[in-house]
């Protein structure tokens, strides 16, 4: 049934979209297990094979805005709306006309709510980890202040509307239409216009295309072909006949990937456990008289930002700062080697190694206590329970791989001594 309904709205896309015709012959809708939509191939594809290629008149972009019949409310607005309110405001607007509206096929399939940091509730976003949770804040912070701003905009199109437009532009309106822009559109650089503000205009959304879903175990070739005017994918792997097609976002870590798109992905290879700086000082006594200025070494060369630990344990970067903490007074005249990658000595490389272990346990005992804190929030307020899962697969991640990182820790450690 699933595939009949989706298949059903694939004739309605190429009804809207004339050109898709090309692609659909080899690429259908096709229930995923894990991802629960996606898109399977009708044939084998070999590596460098074009996957999509979707006409430039198939994108959603500001060209699309702008000839519609919001295109002389937003050419007379002063001071300009950015070419991402724009994109919004089209996207509120088509959705509220519903059957009237031509992209109504695409906007049957986009999502009703999605599960970005920003859409979710307080105390959910109090459960993520650091730096996620300070991002989500601050995305949370940057979404309020943009329906903020454009709510003068928004008035101004009231002769477009039988409906009062604070009713049809709420917050919730915006949140969704961003989402659905943060999530899904693809690179494609305008033109700067004296109507848009001086924000870049690089966004297009991509009916049918957006529908393939990511893996980080996949390469692709994603561009705009400048000649033939078409939005192209190219694998650069094999894919079995009937098999779901991905693409990859990019090498992002679970965080970035929770943030940007809502989801957390399975075993993945690019995920890392990030150590705040208030977590790496603490464990450093405070009567070390170098203290202050082995931190300040460390902020200038950019070294309390991005230490982490990885399937392969901790990165350069976090025993390098646990490294240059360690040196004793004799050895402080040597930061510079330190940050070169030297051994100093061995009583540093072993006070730096039992201080990374400390860290990763204490993260490991951390993880474990919010585990705990969303099983219980997850009975106690099912409303919430889609959201906590999703902390929680990243959670899952996280102790995983801070379960590695010890064991490679173990092994470093009896292996020095």
């Amino acid at each position: 049934m699933f595939f009949q309904t989706y298949s059903v709205l694939a004739c309605k896309f190429i009804a809207v979209y004339h050109s898709l015709l090309y692609f659909t012959i080899n690429i259908l809708f096709v229930c995923a297990s894990d991802t629960g939509r996606g898109l399977m191939t009708t044939k084998a594809l070999q590596a460098g094979e074009l996957v999509i290629s979707l006409p430039e008149k198939c994108l959603l972009t500001t060209d699309t805005v702008l000839s519609s019949c919001l295109g002389e409310y937003i050419i007379k607005w002063k001071p300009p709306v950015s070419p991402l309110i724009a994109l919004c405001t089209f996207l509120i607007a088509e959705k509220h006309a519903g059957e009237k509206s031509l992209w109504k096929p695409y906007l049957d399939v986009l999502p009703k709510s999605y599960t970005c940091p920003v859409c979710l509730e307080q105390d959910v976003v109090s459960l993520l980890p650091e730096p996620l949770r300070s991002k989500a804040e601050e995305q949370r912070t940057m979404v309020h202040e943009l329906y903020t701003s454009s709510k003068a905009f928004f008035s101004s199109l009231q002769s477009l509307f039988a409906e009062n437009t604070g009713t049809i532009f709420n917050y919730s309106a915006l949140e969704w239409a961003w989402c659905t822009i943060n999530t899904r559109t693809i690179y494609m650089k305008h033109s700067q216009r004296e109507c848009f503000s001086l924000e870049p205009d690089v966004y297009a959304l991509a009916p049918y295309l957006d529908l393939l879903n990511h893996s980080p175990n996949v390469q692709v070739k994603a561009a705009f072909n400048e000649q033939a005017r078409n939005y192209e994918i190219r694998t650069n792997s094999q894919c079995k006949k009937y098999e779901e097609v991905f693409i990859c976002y990019g090498p992002h870590d679970n965080q970035r990937l929770l943030l940007e798109y809502g989801f957390v992905a399975i075993d993945n290879p690019h995920s890392t456990v990030y150590v705040s700086s208030d977590t790496l000082l603490k464990y450093f006594p405070p009567l070390d008289k170098q203290r202050d200025a082995k931190i300040s070494i460390l902020k200038d060369h950019d070294f309390l930002q991005n230490l982490t630990f990885g399937w392969d344990g901790p990165s350069w970067r976090l025993l390098t700062a646990l490294k240059l903490l360690s040196l004793g007074a004799d050895e402080f005249t040597c930061w510079r080697r330190v940050l070169l990658g030297d051994v100093i000595s061995a009583r540093n490389e072993q006070q730096a190694l039992n201080i990374t272990a400390k860290i990763c346990r204490f993260l490991a005992e951390e993880t474990q206590h919010v585990l705990l804190q969303i099983s219980q929030l997850k009975r106690d307020k099912e409303n919430l329970k889609k959201h906590l899962s999703l902390v929680e697969a990243l959670c899952l991640e996280d102790l995983k791989i801070l379960q590695k990182s010890a064991e490679i820790l173990c092994n470093l450690n009896a292996a020095t001594t």
